[in-house]
């Protein structure tokens, strides 16, 4: 249902341009959306698998990946398949409910990651600060709480974006200029005032995204220190070790966002369709490659993975 106000109608339909500016270039940039979608959804799906199938594998860091795996399949499904309808059957249109319900599963799902990712942080500080508690502090049960914690968290924070986005009245524009909806960019088409929208935006990205990477930041100062206190060389190489899959993540999943803003807020010569790349590398890239660096990088993976993909031997008596 329409609204009507002094300066026109209320837009419930909009449409969405893909890459403006590469409108020509579609079907060439759907090649790599389309391998980057299906390596990520075969790859998580193969690890969340052998994960939960094999119970050498339900260690906390293990079920944290697992969460990590789910939270990419939600994450890359939440864009990319849009996206592809975009560029291979020019279906642009999109509802104003269909977009805000896109732009909330986005955002919580990105906050939720990065709660993972923080939660992972204090399993590699309590595995190597205080090895012997480990199986004691990181109970099956403590895991399942601080799971669906994290993940009530994200969804729990971004909920009243949905109230504050269905207040306005989007008489401006009803072209978008993107291949998935944003929040402020979608709050900029309302005739409304929309600082409560900035505001609570600002609020909510202190309050998870950058207090994670604080805190994520603070654990790894005091794995290192007790890292170095440790008298053997091949000891200290040995716990080291068992974060670099973790900090490969980290760079993966915070290093395009940072600079996506930074490119946002000081690359004002830069073409649009760029930013909005810019944007999709940042859904694209980290879903596709966290199995693979977990795969490459984790010995107990790589060897229940040639398991399950080995054909079985059958001996004849």
């Amino acid at each position: 249902m329409t609204t009507l106000n002094q300066t026109g109608v209320s837009h419930t339909v909009f449409h969405m341009l893909g890459i403006p500016g590469l409108e020509n270039q579609h079907m060439w940039i759907s090649i790599p959306f389309f391998i980057s979608y299906v390596t990520a959804l075969l790859g998580n799906s193969l690890l969340i698998f052998v994960i939960v199938s094999r119970r050498s594998l339900h260690e906390p860091m293990y079920l944290f990946l697992c969460m990590l795996a789910v939270a990419d399949i939600i994450l890359s499904t939440c864009t990319v398949p849009q996206a592809l309808a975009i560029f291979w059957f020019n279906d642009r249109e999109i509802s104003l409910n269909r977009c805000i319900s896109q732009l909330i599963f986005i955002y919580s799902t990105f906050i939720s990651e990065s709660g993972i990712l923080l939660v992972m942080a204090f399993d590699r500080y309590i595995a190597i600060c205080y090895p012997l508690r480990y199986t004691t502090i990181l109970t099956h049960s403590l895991i399942g709480k601080v799971g669906v914690s994290v993940f009530l968290r994200g969804y729990g924070t971004m909920s009243p974006i949905i109230f504050l986005l269905k207040r306005l009245t989007f008489c401006r524009n009803n072209i978008i200029p993107h291949t998935f909806c944003e929040h402020i960019m979608l709050a900029k088409y309302a005739c409304n005032d929309i600082r409560v929208n900035i505001w609570y935006g600002f609020f909510v990205l202190m309050s998870t995204v950058v207090l994670d990477v604080m805190l994520i930041f603070v654990s790894y100062m005091l794995i290192l220190h007790a890292v170095f206190r440790i008298p053997s060389q091949d000891a200290r190489h040995k716990a080291l070790n068992t974060c670099g899959s973790h900090v490969c993540i980290i760079i993966l999943f915070y290093g395009p966002g940072i600079f996506t803003t930074l490119t946002q807020r000081f690359g004002r010569h830069i073409p649009p369709h760029t930013h909005i790349l810019l944007a999709n590398v940042c859904i694209l890239v980290p879903p596709m490659m966290n199995p693979i660096i977990y795969g490459i990088k984790t010995k107990q993976i790589q060897e229940q993975v040639v398991q399950l993909l080995s054909p079985k031997q059958i001996t004849l008596a």
